[in-house]
């Protein structure tokens, strides 16, 4: 497999800040909405603890179609003119695009191509890169392996999601710091007895689906807000529910 180079020329930009004290943050999604107007999809993501680039599948966004044309993302310009202190982004993953027939060396390139895109001139202190791997339970090869140049050529916290049912434990042994999974489906705590450093970004419908908080998790949608199955009605919800539950979650810690 050709293993992309690391890339030395992407500007990532801090700037002075006021110390402050504000609550953990942990608000987040997984990245598709349903909005058709890119304004209104940045200023959603703004509402978040960690503002996250999003991905508008009406406008052309789906993971597949992005694919196609690595850093082709229509909120790509205008999110890119904020400056963040965490942020996060997203991509379809490599295993994801091999099970869609790409062979090994395009899916991977395609995949570095469309983050190198995306990290270039983008503006913040701290970045959360997450694999988008929605089926790895379906996976009969070695996935791990084709994160890793990924992850090693570019200056992020690496996190991985997936939507369906999988052996935990290749997630807790990989070389990855988030995993992101579906709470409302699955419980991953009985998996572990310890985490190996790993965060996790819990994917609920409601609070309770939070077996195991701890500092520094995360929580999110189980998966995105695709419009051909959401509205921009559900996507407000979805944002009430997690604030909601970000409150429960500080209040129990």
């Amino acid at each position: 497999m050709a293993k992309p180079m690391a890339h030395s020329s992407i500007l990532i930009y801090t700037s002075a800040m006021p110390t402050m004290e504000r609550p953990t943050p942990m608000i987040t999604q997984i990245g598709s909405l349903p909005f058709s107007d890119v304004d209104a999809a940045v200023a959603y993501s703004l509402q978040h603890d960690i503002p996250f680039l999003p991905e508008l599948t009406a406008l052309g966004d789906a993971m597949l179609e992005y694919a196609k044309k690595p850093g082709s993302l229509a909120c790509l310009g205008a999110f890119k003119k904020r400056r963040f202190q965490t942020v996060k982004v997203q991509c379809v993953g490599p295993a994801t695009l091999i099970q869609s027939r790409y062979d090994e060396d395009d899916a991977v390139m395609r995949v570095y191509r469309h983050v190198e895109a995306i990290l270039d001139s983008l503006h913040a202190d701290e970045i959360i890169l997450f694999l988008d791997e929605p089926a790895l339970g379906y996976v009969g090869f070695d996935f791990v392996r084709l994160w890793e140049p990924i992850f090693e050529s570019f200056p992020v916290i690496r996190g991985v999601h997936t939507c369906g049912n999988m052996q935990w434990d290749q997630m807790f042994s990989a070389p990855i710091d988030i995993i992101s999974f579906d709470a409302s489906q699955y419980d991953i705590s009985k998996y572990y007895e310890t985490r190996n450093g790993k965060r996790i970004a819990w994917g609920i419908t409601n609070v309770d689906q939070v077996i195991d908080y701890e500092p520094g998790d995360l929580i999110t949608g189980p998966c995105g807000l695709p419009h051909l199955t959401h509205s921009e009605a559900d996507a407000h919800k979805r944002l009430a529910m997690l604030r909601q539950a970000a409150e429960r979650l500080r209040t129990r810690s």
